[in-house]
């Protein structure tokens, strides 16, 4: 309701240049608590500016005006988006009372509450904590540089629980700055296969690009369902694809029918929910479990219901205020015209009871987009994004695409005509297939 008169107000405003819905302070007419994200708080704060800026300047230090050659110019705090500058710009365009309407429209969208119910007749699958714990070593591992030690599965992130494993594929994408390797773990008795998240300098200049990708690529064979073609080609249109592939079936050519499991933090997860897809498509979604961590948004509704109708065996684990998983934005009154995550999540949080601090792993509602979940905070911390379950997760090196080999492991790799590469080799040890032919008598 609030709302619906702030939107009735402003049509006022439009029409009667004398008045300003914003005359008296933001909060008396909007309650601030109702718009907690930096986005939305940027919009108001423009909103604001638009209808006081002929009576005051340098009200709110977040948003300054100064005067420079008979001209407003605008400086904007980091933390407040792109947006309200190019808004900002377009208010001296003589369009003032339409750029505060529109923004006013923006904010009633995207207001929150509960998301649009994903349809998935499938039962729930049972989530496993000791797994997750297990699958978020191997998420961390695969960022290490040293390719010879994550090859022979000897650094410093390869023991503890993932202590065995055996990596048969390690792919190399140089030109994108992909990495992701595929082995067998004999505890698990699974094919894993892990993705390596966004390697930039800067991890902030990455989550800013975040922000702004639109859902811009049909994906095949799903009705309405839309992805972004970044997230898509990462994937699909690499050599990891075609590296991914090899891996998996010459483990189980070797094994037999093992389960896959596909893992990966950040932008490693949204490859690793492809991945999983397209798997999914090949063996049966029955045979492939996908864990993700920290993983952003990647498709619309449309997509998001598709997903968990092919991949059913799927968490997406949260953590805390990690910032990551809410962008791109969701506006859950555009369904189909914004990004939607595909369910399930689990959200870590921390609880405390006095000096008592116990982190909850909780399990989150089918839709995709619980409001109870990680969606009920703002995200807006790096430091949640670059930990879960007290593993380090990020580059062991501050360097961009950093890679170390030793030249003997030259034998192993098959290199493309843009330097990108993979290493191969056959397992070592040899176990005996699931599947085995019965007994012929004579």
């Amino acid at each position: 309701m609030m709302q619906l008169f702030v939107l009735w107000y402003c049509l006022q405003v439009v029409a009667s240049p004398k008045k300003s819905c914003y005359d008296h302070q933001i909060p008396n007419i909007v309650p601030a608590y109702k718009y907690n994200s930096p986005f939305k708080t940027a919009l108001l704060e423009v909103i604001w500016k638009i209808e006081n800026s002929r009576k005051t300047k340098n009200f709110n230090p977040r948003l300054q005006l100064g005067q420079h050659n008979h001209q407003f110019v605008i400086v904007i705090h980091p933390h407040i988006s792109r947006a309200a500058k190019a808004i900002w710009e377009l208010v001296y365009m003589e369009r003032r009372r339409w750029v505060t309407l529109l923004i006013i429209m923006c904010l009633f969208t995207g207001s929150t509450g509960r998301g649009l119910e994903i349809k998935n007749k499938a039962p729930s699958p049972l989530y496993n904590h000791t797994l997750a714990t297990i699958l978020v070593e191997y998420a961390s591992a695969v960022y290490m540089s040293d390719l010879t030690q994550l090859f022979t599965w000897t650094c410093s992130r390869c023991d503890g629980l993932t202590t065995g494993f055996e990596v048969l594929e390690l792919i190399v994408d140089v030109e994108n700055c992909l990495q992701a390797f595929v082995g067998v773990a004999d505890d698990l008795d699974a094919i894993v296969i892990a993705f390596r998240g966004t390697q930039e300098t800067s991890i902030q200049n990455w989550i800013e690009d975040l922000f702004w990708k639109q859902l811009d690529f049909e994906y095949p064979g799903c009705t309405d369902g839309k992805v972004h073609h970044g997230f898509f080609n990462a994937y699909n249109n690499t050599i990891v694809r075609s590296g991914i592939l090899d891996g998996v079936s010459r483990a189980k050519e070797m094994y037999g029918d093992l389960k896959i499991m596909v893992t990966g933090h950040s932008m490693g997860g949204a490859m690793a929910a492809f991945c999983g897809l397209d798997l999914a498509l090949i063996y049966g979604g029955k045979n492939v479990e996908v864990m993700t961590f920290g993983q952003p948004r990647i498709g619309n509704a449309a997509f998001a219901s598709y997903y968990s109708e092919v991949v059913p065996n799927t968490f997406r684990v949260t953590h805390e205020h990690d910032l990551v998983p809410h962008l791109p934005p969701y506006y859950q009154h555009l369904p189909h015209k914004t990004y939607h995550h595909f369910p399930r999540e689990v959200w870590l949080y921390n609880l405390g009871f006095g000096f008592l601090i116990y982190e909850v792993e909780k399990i989150c509602d089918g839709s995709g987009e619980d409001p109870d979940c990680s969606r009920s905070v703002s995200g807006n911390s790096i430091s949640d994004h670059l930990s879960y379950f007290g593993v380090e997760m990020g580059c062991d090196t501050s360097s961009k695409c950093r890679i170390v080999m030793a030249p003997s492991l030259s034998s192993y790799g098959k290199v493309d005509d843009k330097g990108n590469f993979a290493l191969s080799r056959s397992p070592s040890k040899f176990i005996l297939k699931t599947k085995t032919e019965p007994l012929m008598s004579d």
